[in-house]
């Protein structure tokens, strides 16, 4: 591929239990990840099919569902009822090159299926899916992900703010999504968004519309490669556990308000893992 990277994150939660793939390619070969709430996995193949459709090895992986034979791990899922984006969550950017390009296939839909890992079975029937993508040459050196769809009233949510380079300077840019009630606000650095971080919650204001997330608990997280220069060279650590609350609002008025108990989180660089 030289030195370019591409890879997908399907997300499968149900009753507090997390189950997330990671189908990819990079210079070393194709791979899939997968994180649980207990530990991660790395899974290597000499090659992969990549598309709307991903074939590698035995599995496969679309907005249709997944087919899972890997050692020790087996299963069908299908989904219904995707929602994607009205439009690119880059916006503008996807125009010009960038070091990491990213990509919203689904905020929410619905599972059903199962999943075999090990002796223990994981019914996902009537659970709830996530599907984004990456691709480029690296992840960020400074970044911070949270997405949660695990809302009692429905709902979904996607905050990465970045140290991004561009044009041989940097800036910081954030794309942030809520889906609530069938309507999508989004805040974005090419809409006119600010962010600010401190130790324990990031706020996110756009012309009168604020998001804050206050992280109660980031937990530990599990160890994932990650890419630098389009190898898998990296490593980031990712907590399908961490217990975030999300206000929305807009000039002052309370438009919702969203506590998960089990959304997933990353970070370097910025807050305390």
């Amino acid at each position: 591929m030289s030195g370019k990277f591409s890879g997908y994150y399907f997300k499968h939660q149900k009753n507090g239990r997390t189950v997330a793939f990671i189908p990819g390619v990079s210079d070393d070969g194709a791979f899939i990840q997968m994180i649980t709430d207990h530990r991660s996995y790395h899974f290597a193949f000499p090659s992969a099919v990549m598309g709307r459709k991903i074939a590698i090895g035995k599995n496969r992986f679309s907005t249709e569902g997944i087919h899972i034979d890997l050692p020790g791990i087996r299963g069908n899922i299908s989904y219904s009822d995707v929602m994607p984006l009205k439009s690119d969550i880059m916006g503008p950017f996807r125009f010009f090159p960038m070091e990491c390009r990213h990509k919203i296939l689904s905020m929410r839909h619905r599972l059903n299926g199962w999943l075999r890992i090990g002796n223990e079975i994981y019914d996902f029937e009537n659970g709830t899916g996530y599907i984004e993508g990456d691709s480029g040459k690296s992840f960020p050196k400074k970044y911070v992900w949270i997405q949660a769809n695990d809302f009692a009233g429905g709902g979904s949510v996607i905050m990465s703010i970045a140290e991004i380079p561009f044009c041989g300077f940097h800036f910081e840019g954030c794309i942030c999504v809520v889906m609530k009630d069938g309507k999508e606000y989004r805040l974005a650095t090419y809409l006119g968004a600010k962010a600010e971080l401190s130790k324990k919650s990031i706020i996110v204001c756009q012309h009168g519309l604020r998001l804050e997330a206050d992280i109660l608990s980031g937990g530990t997280g599990f160890p994932l490669v990650s890419p630098r220069d389009g190898k898998l060279s990296g490593i980031t650590r990712e907590n399908n556990n961490a217990k975030i609350l999300f206000r929305l609002s807009y000039k002052g008025k309370e438009i919702c308000e969203l506590l998960s108990a089990n959304a997933g989180f990353e970070c370097v660089g910025y807050l305390p893992a």
